[in-house]
């Protein structure tokens, strides 16, 4: 079985629930303390053995691919002002993988993205992780997900448990069975279902691993809701043939993309940092 040495990144959308801090730069870039999310990401991949990233982008996101280029005029000025460490860090960014940029092109949906990279991926499997979602802890979450996937070989979901609250906003799945501790054989998902209609209290995550079988999935796809292609009709689509599992992640879950989680991502993070948690729990009291 081939092991997972690709990812797919989709930072092509428009990021309107940060409006306006996004109307000039992109939501992947927007800071968690001193680091963009989407470094964030690429570094779980990395660190998961991913050792080629695709950001699939629009023509509004030249600043996530200028942050993984070189920049050898502020390399020059670090260098001349001594500022080796930064130097060195800098330096670092562009250096994490091979990095591949595909303009997304076709309708609406996270498949589309996903569709868009067909040929680079071939017929091997490969992994999928939004840009806007961080998770910290021993083990980087896509690591337990491909751990699980070299055991069953067959597609794999991230989940993460969640509050009453929590299933009315994100995809819960319905589990068939508990096949090892943490790994969940699925029997479908329901969208938002609220507590009294939920079938677990887990909820999927944006990261997958996926087999090339998924792209035919989504090319007999119709738009749906909204004019959209959903990753997740494709994934049902596979259920019809073959076992799709969920791996529950060990870790802390930060939701990026809305804003309390924004910033709960960067309180919680900065109160793990030696550097800045005493005058974080200081700030914290004078609140």
């Amino acid at each position: 079985m081939k092991t997972v040495k690709k990812v797919i990144i989709p930072v092509a959308g428009f990021g309107t629930r940060f409006l306006p801090a996004t109307k000039a730069m992109p939501k992947e870039m927007l800071p968690i303390i001193d680091k963009p999310v989407i470094q964030y990401v690429v570094e779980e991949a990395v660190a998961s053995g991913i050792e080629d990233v695709i950001l699939v982008t629009s023509h509004a996101k030249r600043p996530v691919e200028d942050h993984f280029d070189d920049n050898q005029e502020l390399e020059a000025w670090l260098h001349q002002t001594g500022k080796d460490r930064q130097l060195e860090e800098i330096r670092a960014i562009g250096k994490l993988a091979n990095f591949v940029y595909v303009r997304q092109k076709g309708p609406y949906g996270n498949a589309t993205p996903i569709m868009n990279c067909q040929r680079l991926i071939g017929d091997e499997p490969f992994a999928v992780l939004f840009g806007d979602e961080i998770v910290t802890g021993k083990k980087p979450r896509l690591k337990q997900m491909i751990e699980t996937f070299e055991r069953y070989g067959d597609p794999v979901l991230g989940v993460v448990p969640v509050s009453a609250e929590g299933t009315r906003r994100y995809g819960i799945i319905d589990p068939k069975a508990e096949v090892e501790k943490d790994v969940f054989e699925l029997k479908g998902m329901v969208e938002k279902p609220g507590p009294s209609k939920a079938p677990s209290r887990l909820a999927a995550t944006g990261a997958y691993v996926l087999t090339p079988d998924v792209f035919e999935h989504i090319q007999k796809m119709k738009p749906g809701h909204g004019g959209e292609l959903v990753l997740l009709d494709a994934i049902f689509g596979l259920m019809k043939k073959r076992p799709v599992y969920a791996r529950r992640i060990e870790g802390t879950w930060h939701d990026t993309g809305s804003k309390i989680g924004w910033l709960k991502a960067n309180l919680t993070m900065a109160l793990e940092r030696t550097d800045l948690k005493k005058e974080v729990k200081e700030m914290l009291k004078d609140l």
